[in-house]
């Protein structure tokens, strides 16, 4: 298992347990042996990454049926574990979608029953959050819109969900809730789809200063829009906590492929908006939310996320010798034929 290329990038880099799995897919069952998470903690570590993301139960794996202090002290070993590596955690995210009772949303759950239980999660995010030494909330509101649109008022809703958040930030002043926007799947009517969405969410709180965004390279590819372009509006309002890498082969399932698998001019793009704009001077990370192929085999089921940080350190050069002045000639005479083949010809290497 080889590490990711030695230029050292400005960057530091993230991955999930989750990002080094089964192969488990909705189309078939796994295919790889399961790896204990302290396990994957030292590969992490061997392979370049800086931190871990976590949901709250992949710190805390039976916390369901534990009292609140005993999340608490079982997330305190957890950062032993991390502290003994040199690894930090980036964030913690409730995991709501997975569970019985949020079948119909959690957040925005009909159930008064199914509310109390996604709030109390959100709860103890917070404190695992805490116990990990993070302070980023990430919420993936995988459920929260409808598959029939008749079945919930969706202005009473998103107001249901801004008042979720609300509590959070009232629960703990020192968090900042990250939404990672995403237009569908499992859903297919979601009450926050794209960044825009994030933005009137977080505008609409009572500390917007504290509500921010995740922004994933697929889950753009998913709305139809461009990943740089949506890191772009999040930069400029000082939103975007973090980003999720990835790429996408159009508007299928979501793929979650290595980073830059698809477009490596997508990936250019994303990597320059993010130098251009000092991405990570606030103590922001770079996560690489990718999957193995189901046909990789177990000994080097780590390559996918090798493969993505190479890919952020190439386009890292490839953006550091950007032509600017050139690029200004051609914006000056609008020859975007002439840029547009610069920067083809700029990653493809060809002098």
């Amino acid at each position: 298992m080889a590490a990711a290329k030695k230029f050292k990038s400005r960057f530091r880099f993230t991955c999930g347990p989750w990002n080094v799995n089964e192969g488990v897919e909705a189309f078939g069952p796994g295919v790889r042996p399961t790896i204990d998470i302290l396990e994957k903690f030292d590969a992490f570590k061997k392979i370049g990454l800086d931190g871990v993301q976590f949901h709250d139960d992949d710190a805390v794996p039976d916390m369901n049926n534990m009292t609140e202090n005993q999340i608490i002290d079982y997330a305190k070993d957890v950062k032993a574990e991390l502290d003994k590596r040199g690894l930090v955690a980036e964030f913690v995210a409730p995991r709501l979608w997975m569970d019985p009772h949020t079948t119909d949303g959690g957040f925005t759950s009909n159930s008064k029953e199914d509310y109390e239980f996604a709030m109390w999660r959100a709860y103890r995010s917070i404190d695992i959050a805490k116990a990990l030494g993070a302070k980023n909330i990430v919420l993936w509101l995988a459920r929260e819109g409808t598959l029939c649109a008749e079945s919930k008022d969706p202005v009473q809703k998103i107001t249901q969900l801004i008042d979720s958040i609300n509590a959070m930030l009232a629960y703990d002043s020192d968090i900042k809730v990250l939404i990672e926007s995403k237009p569908n799947e499992p859903i297919d009517r979601s009450y926050c789809g794209t960044i825009g969405h994030v933005m009137a969410v977080s505008a609409a709180s009572i500390d917007p200063k504290r509500v921010g965004a995740v922004l994933e390279s697929a889950h753009a590819i998913l709305a139809g829009l461009d990943p740089a372009n949506e890191m772009a509006f999040a930069l400029k309002f000082g939103k975007l906590g973090s980003v999720h890498l990835n790429d996408q082969n159009g508007c299928r399932y979501d793929q979650d492929k290595s980073f830059g698998a698809e477009s490596l001019r997508s990936a250019f793009d994303q990597v320059k908006v993010l130098m251009d704009n000092n991405y990570g001077s606030d103590g922001q990370m770079v996560g690489l939310d990718v999957k193995a192929m189901r046909t990789q085999k177990a000994e080097d089921q780590y390559r996918h996320i090798i493969n993505s940080m190479e890919i952020v350190k190439t386009m890292e050069q490839k953006v550091a010798k950007f032509d600017k002045k050139f690029q200004a000639k051609c914006i000056k005479t609008r020859n975007y034929e002439k840029l547009e083949m610069y920067v083809n010809n700029l990653i493809m290497g060809i002098e």
